[in-house]
């Protein structure tokens, strides 16, 4: 158990299209909120990562360019640290872009791009409209199954391996694929989602999850009555009740 939250962020520069640097912003907060130490680092192109110095990795989401240059560097530096970091069960949040690199592949036309292989996935581009809206899935972190809310915009259609476990269940929206009524992959402390907006303030239970998970402590409640009430918005626009 450690008295600090230890964030690294992957790309921070590049993988950030949706503003997801706000769910960095939500852990900190709620680390600090009730007294939790918040550690921050980073690591991008070219650098190496070492497995047992985060509690939590974070990736957002990136333009097809950005995302191309992520995925190579990301087998050839990261691949490895990641796996290790999962084994020994540090949590791992994708999100969108970020997502589709956690598992074998993310077909682009001609064009293939590696990925991480932390779960068994793998995501292809479509030639159809892109699955765009407000999402609202049923997940369980542990705790009993809530609602995740937030929003989605992806080309790709992910599609999980037979052994993989999704995030959640559709309850509106498109989820993975538009066809098979799952969204997310989550394996041991491992999620992958296409929901952003960002994620986490929307969703300030799964913040807490996670904070729960990567420090071994038992948080206390805080007053989320504003937070509460993002979290039913988001779930209305998902049409929701």
């Amino acid at each position: 158990m450690t008295a600090a939250l230890r964030v690294c962020a992957l790309y921070p520069d590049l993988m950030n299209i949706y503003a997801d640097r706000g769910n960095i912003a939500v852990l900190r907060a709620r680390c600090a909120w009730r007294g939790i130490g918040f550690e921050l680092g980073a690591s991008g192109t070219g650098e190496s990562l070492d497995p047992e110095a985060w509690d939590l990795f974070y990736i957002g989401g990136g333009q097809d360019r950005d995302q191309a240059m992520v995925a190579h560097d990301m087998v050839d530096t990261k691949r490895d640290a990641l796996h290790a970091a999962a084994d020994r069960g540090a949590v791992v949040l994708a999100v969108c872009g970020g997502y589709q690199l956690l598992g074998a592949s993310y077909a682009l036309g001609d064009e293939e791009l590696p990925g991480v292989g932390l779960v068994d996935l793998h995501t292809v581009r479509s030639d159809g409209p892109r699955l765009i809206g407000n999402c609202a899935i049923e997940a369980d972190l542990g705790s009993g199954p809530r609602t995740i809310a937030g929003f989605e915009n992806h080309g790709g259609r992910t599609h999980l391996g037979p052994s993989e476990k999704p995030l959640g269940r559709v309850l509106g929206g498109h989820g993975n694929n538009g066809t098979d009524g799952f969204e997310g992959v989550h394996r041991g402390n491992v999620i992958g989602t296409y929901l952003h907006g960002p994620l986490l303030p929307k969703n300030v239970w799964v913040a807490d999850r996670l904070i729960e998970l990567g420090t071994g402590l038992e948080l206390t409640p805080l007053d989320d009555t504003l937070e509460d009430g993002a979290h039913e918005s988001a779930k209305r626009a998902a049409g929701v009740g």
